[in-house]
């Protein structure tokens, strides 16, 4: 089995994201033609489909040098061209960490490289890559695969430095090879890599991440601040002849472990050359047997469950695909791997998916089903009592005009009182924002760079670092505080609404802090290990420190923007399913009121005037029915759990946690 089968899995995947726009668009036309629409609404559904244009699955592969990364990479997505694309032999071979993608924007294929020299800058690569200027564009032919080749040898290019010039870099010596000459060393030409590749799977949505070593890691903090967190699976690298060495276990703990903790990242670990383990004289069982030993062990020493642990042999299983050798295939253990990405990553991917779209936009779409239901129940009542009174229409209609504007009236009275409640919880949503206000972060932001300017010592760092994080924290907790009497208020509100309609009860939205004291925390523990893992801190290390911590506080600063923007949309949007449950009744009744009106005018008999009313109902059914088919279609499973495929993910028991 080639990845066929994660390509299908994958346009599965991309299909149902479509089909969920598509039926999006159709509940927003429904809307409008329904007279059901709203700004809020329609702010909500933009929002969920921006999320669903931006999705994507991204794959990270890190480990250190010789463990196979990029021999996998090409076995999983290259073997159709016959040979390897991306460099991979051996010693090390991908020097920067390297992205890649299908940019649709873009008219044809490239290769862009950040060079190395920008390390001295404090910017981010996240920053550099909306500047295009600082990258060296390399054009790809993709009919030509001897031109990509070349193109993609790039990425293993290195070049001689002084190892003074490569400490400022970030470098440390004992990590880089010999130049041949004294007082040189061989550092990475590019920083940063970019491939926009025309590939079926990654024109579905997959991104690649292909990370260095341990020293790439270290020195390159974006990498696990930001890049690895974001990443939808990790699949570590390690090499069955050695097992798990001393510098695995260092990638392991000091980058990787805690992101099964922190993220919806799933980790597995990747057993790779396998094939030195076969031995044809001892037999087939006897080489299971001593793979199975060596799967156990590095399960127990990494701390994951077995079945999280792959062995394989990425370099046979290339060869198989390029000879066509189904056993050489199977023997190399590869589609195990295939089938982990394609059941339990994707199915992962879709869950997610179902939590942040399609259960909020079903919401959606079952309220405005509950208002047409009710303007039903209004039309099958006055045609029941119409057909009951024909004698007497006449007093009958005053009757029926009266009481709705009786209900009119009362509906008109709730909605200046919610519109009241929202003028009071904006109130509390600009104290929500004071609490984390840009300029509070600022000012935290200016007395930390103070202080590292003032001390450079571990000390000096290690107490300005702290100092921030305790300022940060303390702001959260304030808006922890105004978030509580925020939710209490929310709470009554909703409360007294579902007293006042026990048919129609609705979950107060209450804003939840949770996520991102978690994620602070986070942070702050990332900054601790680095002060207590860097080598030296001496005059050479400056420029890693003040990088890393560059890099630390932006994520920092990220994270304040996000909170920023949640409590004030939070604040908007916290009485928006009963200001549009409320405003709907009213416009509701306006309307049976106008038509009860054009009843009572209408000088025909009674029998027409029940067609009239008999001609509403079957468009109100109507609309009903095409709400019921966009209920049904977004109710539909996810595809991996249509194939009744789904696995137990190691992770989801803190999913909902962490969507909270």
């Amino acid at each position: 089995m080639s990845m066929e089968r994660l390509s299908q899995q994958v346009e599965a995947y991309t299909a149902w994201k479509r089909e969920l726009m598509r039926e999006i668009t159709r509940y927003r036309s429904w809307l409008a033609s329904s007279r059901l629409s709203s700004d809020a609404i329609e702010a909500r559904l933009d929002a969920a489909l921006r999320l669903l244009r931006t999705d994507h699955i991204t794959l990270a592969f890190v480990g250190e040098f010789s463990r196979g990364k990029t021999e996998l990479i090409n076995s999983l997505f290259f073997s159709s061209y016959g040979q390897r694309m991306l460099p991979s032999q051996a010693g090390r071979t991908t020097m920067c960490p390297t992205e890649l993608f299908f940019d649709p924007r873009s008219e044809r294929p490239y290769i862009r490289l950040l060079p190395i020299e920008t390390r001295l800058a404090d910017a981010s690569v996240a920053q550099f890559k909306r500047i295009p200027r600082h990258w060296v564009n390399i054009p790809l032919d993709l009919s030509d695969p001897s031109n990509m080749i070349q193109a993609f040898a790039q990425v293993a290019k290195t070049k001689p430095m002084p190892v003074e010039q490569a400490i400022q870099f970030g470098f440390h010596p004992d990590m880089l090879e010999d130049a041949g000459k004294p007082g040189l060393v061989l550092v990475p030409a590019w920083r940063h890599a970019l491939i926009n590749f025309d590939h079926p799977l990654l024109r579905q949505g997959l991104r690649i991440l292909d990370t260095p070593g341990l020293n790439a890691l270290g020195s390159e903090p974006e990498l696990t601040l930001s890049m690895l967190p974001n990443a939808q699976a990790i699949l570590f690298l390690l090499a069955a002849d050695t097992g798990v060495t001393a510098s695995d276990m260092d990638i392991w703990r000091n980058h990787i472990r805690q992101l099964d903790e922190d993220t919806q990242t799933s980790l597995f670990a990747v057993l790779n050359k396998i094939d030195v383990l076969w031995d044809d004289l001892a037999g087939e069982s006897f080489v299971q047997n001593a793979i199975a030993q060596v799967q156990s062990a590095t399960a127990k020493q990494l701390g994951i469950n077995p079945a999280d642990v792959l062995p394989l042999s990425a370099k046979q299983a290339l060869l198989a695909k390029v000879r066509n050798d189904d056993a050489l295939l199977l023997r190399s253990q590869m589609p195990a791997l295939e089938s982990l990405l394609c059941e339990r990553i994707v199915a992962q991917k879709e869950r997610l998916l179902e939590s942040r779209v399609v259960n909020q936009v079903l919401a959606l779409v079952q309220n405005s089903q509950h208002v047409l239901n009710l303007r039903l129940e209004k039309v099958t009542e006055q045609q029941g009592q119409l057909s009951n009174h024909q004698q007497d229409n006449g007093q009958l209609l005053f009757e029926l005009t009266a009481k709705t504007k009786h209900d009119h009236s009362e509906h008109h009275k709730r909605l200046l009182n919610l519109r009241t409640n929202q003028r009071l919880l904006q109130r509390q949503g600009d104290l929500l924002c004071a609490a984390v206000r840009g300029e509070r972060l600022d000012l935290h932001l200016d007395k930390l760079r103070g202080n590292l300017e003032g001390s450079w010592t571990t000390f000096g760092i290690h107490q300005a670092i702290l100092h921030f994080f305790h300022s940060v924290e303390g702001d959260l907790h304030d808006l922890e505080q105004e978030a509580e009497m925020g939710n209490k208020m929310v709470a009554a509100i909703y409360r007294r609404h579902n007293e006042e309609n026990p048919l129609h009860g609705i979950d107060a939205p209450l804003f939840n802090l949770r996520p991102y004291l978690r994620e602070l925390q986070g942070l702050r523990e990332k900054g601790d290990q680095f002060r207590l893992h860097l080598k030296t801190l001496l005059t050479e290390q400056r420029v890693l420190t003040r990088r890393f911590f560059a890099t630390l506080v932006q994520e920092v600063v990220g994270l304040h923007q996000r909170l920023r923007q949640e409590a004030a949309q939070w604040a908007h949007d916290a009485l928006m399913p009963l200001m549009q449950h409320t405003l709907e009744h009213k416009q509701l009744l306006e309307s049976h009121m106008l038509r009860l009106k054009a009843l009572a005018q209408d000088t025909q008999q009674a029998r027409q005037r029940g067609e009239q009313l008999q001609r509403y109902a079957s468009d109100l059914q109507a609309q009903l029915q095409q709400a019921s088919e966009i209920l049904r279609t977004l109710r539909r499973p996810a595809p991996i759990q249509r194939q009744g495929k789904v696995v137990t993910l190691p992770v989801a028991s803190r999913q909902q946690g962490a969507l909270e």
